[in-house]
């Protein structure tokens, strides 16, 4: 058997884990040993040291409830102004009522303060636009988005659509719009902003998913 002084911290902690009653056996260990504070340099029980602990632990839950909450909040917001729009588009019976419809709600609604829409597979009458439409690259790299590509502009020819704006945006979404996950695209709408962090690579994009799939679901609507 080890000398006390040849044990190990791992040691005395798996034997303390596998002796649950030792300080049952010892009771004035508890009162007798002091041990550094983990937030100053003056020492206190063990007793002590437990209770700073299990405050320690309360306050990082509180902190996690409250992120908790605020991303509850966060994404109850979301959802009303995604209702707000997925009702705009229901009741559009033209082309051009989607692309008002997307204008009032991406600037009003969630903020965004530049976007582009283009249409390319639309039979019947187009939606209004510059005459700016994508090439046949940009719509091989729109069919090739599996989700919405957030973050630099993944469609280089997307710059142009913004016109004079154009050199002040810093952060991008490109967002293929499909009726469903695996259909092919019909279009894309590229949401822009100034802000560097509005849109990031790895941000979420359940909402653009599903903002992908309303605008796309209320396209081919369009087609009968």
């Amino acid at each position: 058997m080890n000398a006390p002084s040849d044990m190990q911290p791992e040691q005395i902690a798996e034997y303390l884990t596998r002796h649950p009653n030792f300080f049952n056996d010892f009771p004035t260990l508890l009162a007798d040993l002091h041990i550094p504070h983990p937030h100053g340099t003056h020492a206190v029980s063990m007793s002590e040291r437990q209770l700073i602990a299990m405050r320690d632990k309360v306050r990082m839950l509180e902190n996690k409830l409250a992120e908790l909450i605020q991303f509850g909040e966060e994404n109850d917001g979301i959802s009303e102004k995604l209702h707000a729009l997925t009702l705009a588009l229901v009741t559009a019976s033209q082309p051009q009522d989607i692309a008002a419809a997307l204008a009032i709600h991406l600037r009003d609604g969630f903020a965004v303060p530049h976007h582009a829409l283009r249409i390319w597979t639309l039979t019947g009458e187009p939606v209004p636009g510059p005459e700016q439409p994508a090439s046949q690259a940009a719509r091989d790299t729109v069919a090739a988005m599996p989700h919405p590509a957030c973050g630099p502009l993944a469609i280089p020819e997307a710059s142009n659509w913004f016109g004079e704006i154009a050199p002040h945006l810093r952060a991008f979404a490109c967002i293929p719009l499909r009726p469903a996950p695996a259909a092919a695209p019909l279009g894309v709408l590229v949401l822009a902003s100034e802000e560097a962090k509005r849109f990031y690579p790895g941000m979420g994009t359940l909402y653009l998913d599903r903002l992908s799939q309303l605008v796309g679901a209320a396209l081919v609507r369009m087609q009968g």
